[in-house]
């Protein structure tokens, strides 16, 4: 038996999987959480086999979850719920340890599968996800990505820089550079263009 917690802010499809899961399985839902910070807070109360998490989620997102639990439970399995393989997602998700990756439009069966075989000790990235990884043509650095990525839920450069454990004037830079990359004039456009060309 594997045992999971999922986390995804759309309740339908976190609720679609935790009934189907253990239908097509040998799997046990522990708990399930609607935002980042309650996917923090139910794997570390729960300690899963397996965490299923979505990576974009409001707030904390999908891979500052990862880095959070990451500090508490460095060997927390982790298998990453996608709909859009955005170049340098992929890359940062491995180095945070992320061990599978699968395409959110997957079937529940796939996806029990993939749980078992994490469980087990394997690694797997969907091939439509590994495909489009590849074709990384963002000029921008992971951190510039990182700064941005923060910068468009509307938080300060002090806040931006507390979440990302840097100094403001690491962050401002970062900020600079991505605005003259991106020809932007403030960090907010610099953040919406880089949206818009599915870096973020």
């Amino acid at each position: 038996m594997t045992t999971v917690v999922l986390a995804d802010d759309e309740a339908l499809i976190r609720r679609a999987l935790a009934a189907l899961l253990p239908l097509e399985g040998d799997v046990t839902v522990l708990a399930e959480a609607a935002d980042g910070a309650e996917a923090v807070e139910a794997t570390i109360a729960h300690r899963p086999d397996v965490l299923v998490v979505d990576l974009e989620m409001p707030g904390v997102d999908g891979l500052e979850a990862v880095a959070e639990i990451r500090r508490v439970l460095p060997g927390q399995v982790v298998l990453m719920l996608t709909r859009h393989a955005r170049p340098g997602v992929l890359r940062q998700a491995l180095r945070l340890g992320v061990q599978g990756f699968v395409s959110k439009s997957a079937e529940p069966a796939h996806i029990a599968r993939v749980v078992a075989a994490l469980h087990e000790g394997g690694r797997w990235i969907d091939q439509d996800v590994s495909a489009a990884a590849l074709i990384d043509d963002v000029p921008l650095t992971d951190r510039e990505l990182d700064v941005l990525r923060v910068t468009r839920d509307g938080y300060s450069v002090a806040e931006i820089a507390a979440r990302l454990y840097l100094a403001p004037g690491t962050v401002r830079n970062y900020l600079s550079s991505a605005m003259q990359k991106t020809q932007t004039r403030t960090r907010h456009e610099a953040a919406r263009y880089a949206r818009e060309h599915d870096w973020l």
